[in-house]
């Protein structure tokens, strides 16, 4: 057996070394060092050899066993750097060269304008209102009867207003104004914040009308604030938003949270003012609501009218975005086309 075994040594050596690539190298190993092979045979035929020849025949087998083990990881290291160089060399890449242009996503126009929006009230020192007290999901207290809403006021009908089915009292806010409310119960005067935000109204969808859109409001509260002072706030956020100073008009209105309330309206930047079909020849458009807190509010919120005064207004993000970059309808803004918002 001990010929045997040394005959399938050199056999072993020769092929192992004779290899050429990691194929070969495999079959080689296959062949002699695998269950079936003929050098395992032979382990497998110690148990029919005479006992004083058992020691003998099991330490060759496991010292040549070893050898050829050795030999095989030795020779697989070498084919595996030989192929790892030549693929490299194959593979390498010019970092010189241009890369390939990568189509990267947009921010959207409407997280533009609400972006762009917050940072001109920051440098008015107004400060961004905490999220929870802004929730989309809220109770009649705080969307409407906080804001001086009347229970018989149109504007809390299931034609205009999503209620929750199962509990009547929660809604979807159908403005952003819940925050003023939660803001002043929550916080002492000064308050000088704004609140931008999703809201819900149950509006038949067409190009200026939309059941989701984007509001922003802003509140300011502290004593001696003035009609005034709101004026001069708007018309710089206005200068800033639009580039340049624009010619405005406020205009008596009724919000139930403000008394006196007013509309603020921008001369058309389509016509600069000369009339066309996007300011239905008026040579106006309307852009903001506002007015000065209404003292029932500021009251039920727990804040003395006749030492503090405020104001608040409110503008939709959609169209404040759609006059600025000429958009003529609104569904574009959730569409979800490429083409439309890379442009931004």
């Amino acid at each position: 057996m001990e010929n045997k075994i040394n005959e399938i040594r050199t056999q072993a050596i020769a092929e192992i070394e004779a290899s050429t690539d990691l194929k070969s190298l495999e079959e080689a190993k296959n062949k002699y060092l695998s269950r079936n092979s003929e050098f395992n045979n032979l382990k497998k035929g110690m148990k029919d050899l005479p006992n004083d020849k058992k020691p003998v025949i099991g330490s060759l087998l496991n010292k040549v066993s070893s050898e050829l083990e050795k030999l095989v990881n030795e020779k697989f290291e070498l084919f595996y750097i030989k192929e790892l160089n030549e693929r490299l060399l194959k593979e390498k890449i010019d970092v010189t060269l241009d890369g390939d242009y990568i189509p990267q996503g947009h921010v959207h126009p409407l997280t533009q304008t609400v972006n762009e929006i917050v940072e001109i009230f920051g440098h008015l020192g107004f400060s961004l209102i905490k999220p929870e007290f802004s929730p989309e999901v809220e109770l009649e207290k705080y969307n409407f009867d906080l804001l001086n809403v009347p229970k018989e006021h149109p504007a809390r009908d299931v034609q205009d207003t999503f209620y929750c089915e199962n509990m009547p009292n929660v809604v979807l806010r159908s403005q952003t104004s819940n925050a003023q409310a939660r803001q002043m119960m929550n916080s002492k005067p000064p308050i000088k914040i704004i609140s931008p935000g999703r809201v819900y109204r149950n509006e038949n969808v067409s190009a200026r009308k939309n059941n989701l859109f984007h509001q922003i409001e802003g509140l300011y509260v502290d004593k001696n604030v003035t009609m005034g002072h709101l004026k001069g706030v708007l018309n710089e956020f206005i200068r800033l938003y639009f580039g340049s100073s624009r010619p405005t008009r406020f205009r008596s209105s009724f919000f139930p949270f403000t008394e006196p309330s007013v509309e603020i309206d921008v001369q058309c930047i389509m016509c600069q003012g000369k009339g066309c079909s996007v300011c239905s020849h008026t040579g106006w458009l309307e852009i903001l609501g506002a007015g000065m807190v209404d003292p029932n509010v500021l009251r039920d919120v727990g804040i003395d009218p006749n030492v503090y005064s405020g104001f608040a207004f409110g503008t939709g993000v959609e169209r404040l975005t759609m006059l600025k970059y000429a958009i003529d309808d609104i569904r574009l803004f959730f569409n979800d086309d490429v083409r439309f918002l890379k442009q931004f």
